[in-house]
């Protein structure tokens, strides 16, 4: 469940870096809860096919926040938020998130 979440935030940041095939793949998976049978058959590819193009996407989100850091920024931008007092200040922090 853990990589589920994860792996939504950093499509939510780097979903538009990615080729259309590989955000179709993404969301057919872990969005629509589609298995790799179902997508094998809709996109008349083996199963094998999905698996190795998640794969190659779940590693692309990865090295995107390796190298950009921006989950790990909003992370802990969210984290200062939490203990701010000021409610002006934090409306303003978490607007520009």
């Amino acid at each position: 469940m853990e990589d589920f979440i994860y792996y939504n935030e950093l499509y939510d940041l780097y979903g538009s870096l990615l080729t259309d095939k590989q955000r179709q793949y993404f969301e057919d998976y872990y969005f629509q809860n589609l298995s790799f049978s179902e997508m094998a058959e809709n996109y008349k590819v083996s199963r094998n096919a999905v698996f190795k193009q998640l794969k190659i996407t779940k590693e692309k989100l990865e090295q995107f926040e390796k190298s950009l850091q921006l989950n790990k920024k909003n992370k802990k931008i969210l984290e200062i938020i939490s203990i701010i007092k000021d409610e002006k200040i934090k409306k303003m922090l978490e607007e520009t998130l």
